[in-house]
């Protein structure tokens, strides 16, 4: 392990100093496509002896068995617990030999994996995730142990009032849809899920048909498509995906309290929100960041903290999934003063739904947000991250150099006519937290 933790600290040390406050507009991209048709879009930087890649698969949890939510997290889990002719233990000592960094996540409608790696390792990187991908072991001792895992996980999110209110919003919020099913399963399911089930996943979803990659580091696009193929040609052509319908948000309007004995209350509450290529994402985006969108500034931040110090913090976004559109958001505040809080944050809303954002609301968001932007661009890893989403997000290869335009583009009137529409819908909110006299009246819990 000494080894990789000294590469991770010298690479670091490197990509900061090679990349730090390079601007967008510097960053050039590259499409590289292999002998065997598999696509990736490539930033070179020859300065760090490094190279990171990120990947995608189309089909994330959204993928698993209605009876059996969590396939995909415990498949996630288990790529890097044996492959091939590697047991889990001899499968990390090659990692951590050849200093290869190696994960994997899912999501919602994704299902993602990252490489790092340093350049003179990338015949051994490359190998260990072809090995994952397409020769996974799922080994019984394996999956005991990261079961185990899963559930005492599980058991623990019993008593976490984020957790609580999360999967009460997301189960009342998508009912009979996989968006309603718990990422990392439950109690109930993750017992009920084998090998066989693990298998199937990877079957369907690990495929190069919908196949995202983006690498950036010390190599050449010559040297990249043989990378590509030795990593992922060897997968079958075509996935065997079930089909997802576009759903909307049911609950709106609800409030679901949960009585539980902890210090703070947490409140999430979200509704409707704007497809990511929908033409009005842009002033939506820029909308939110006025309402919560992270920032000092932001309505929510100087309502509900500044003003009457509810909360340390409070906060929305925008989460626009494949078959559905979210406007997000949450806070933690005394049991005694959650409904207080959900009253100053609906009230925010309606009256940045009605009124629209000031000339000078509008001015700042955008010097923010363009700004900001160069954060993205200080590590290898991050820049391959960004790169990947855009094409998840199919927003073209010339987006990072757009995208600056596109906010500047964006008018008075457009931020107030999409602030009515983002924000006009209302929201659905669960709540956790110790019942009080004043606190909500809940439908549920």
């Amino acid at each position: 392990m000494i080894a990789l933790h000294a590469m991770r600290l010298c690479i670091g040390l490197l990509t900061a100093a090679a990349l730090f406050g390079a601007p967008a507009q510097a960053t050039t991209i590259e499409r590289v496509v292999s002998p065997g048709g598999i696509e990736a879009w490539l930033v070179r930087e020859p300065a760090v002896p490094l190279i990171a890649m990120q990947f995608a698969f189309r089909g994330g949890a959204n993928q698993d068995p209605e009876s059996k939510p969590g396939v995909a997290h415990l498949v996630a889990a288990m790529l890097d617990e044996g492959a091939g002719d590697l047991d889990a233990k001899a499968f990390q000592e090659q990692l951590d030999r050849n200093a290869v960094e190696l994960g994997f996540r899912s999501q919602r409608d994704d299902f993602y994996g990252s490489l790092r790696m340093l350049r003179e390792r990338k015949k051994e990187g490359i190998g260990l995730l072809r090995l994952a991908l397409t020769a996974p072991r799922f080994d019984a001792d394996a999956i005991e142990r990261t079961r185990a895992q899963a559930l005492s996980g599980l058991r623990r999110e019993t008593t976490n009032p984020n957790d609580i209110a999360s999967r009460l919003w997301w189960k009342t919020a998508f009912p009979a849809h996989p968006y309603g099913r718990p990422l990392n399963g439950t109690l109930e399911s993750v017992p009920l899920i084998g090998a066989d089930d693990m298998r199937d996943y990877a079957r369907r979803v690990f495929t190069r048909e919908h196949l995202k990659v983006a690498v950036v580091g010390d190599v050449d696009a010559e040297t990249l498509k043989s990378m590509l193929d030795q990593a992922f040609g060897a997968l079958p052509a075509k996935s065997e995906l079930a089909t997802v319908p576009i759903v909307k948000l049911e609950g709106v309007g609800q409030r679901l309290f949960v009585d539980l004995d902890v210090p703070q209350a947490v409140l999430s509450f979200g509704g409707a929100g704007i497809a990511r290529k929908d033409k009005d994402f842009i002033p939506a985006f820029i909308v939110n960041h006025i309402l919560g969108g992270g920032s000092f500034s932001s309505r929510l931040y100087r309502e509900v903290r500044e003003k009457r110090g509810l909360a340390y913090s409070v906060y929305s976004y925008l989460l626009p999934l494949e078959r559905a559109a979210l406007f997000m958001g949450g806070t933690a505040t005394r049991a005694d003063r959650v409904k207080e809080t959900l009253g100053l944050i609906e009230a925010e809303i309606r009256r940045l739904a009605a009124e629209g954002p000031t000339k000078e609301e509008l001015t700042k968001a955008k010097s923010y947000l363009k700004g900001s932007y160069a954060l993205n661009f200080d590590t290898s890893t991050k820049i391959a991250g960004l790169l990947l989403q855009i094409q998840l997000d199919d927003l073209g290869i010339d987006y990072i150099n757009k995208r600056n335009g596109l906010i500047d583009a964006v008018t008075l009137d457009d931020v107030r006519r999409v602030a009515k529409r983002l924000l006009d819908g209302g929201i659905f909110a669960t709540m956790v937290g110790r019942s009080t006299d004043s606190g909500p009246k809940g439908q549920g819990g």
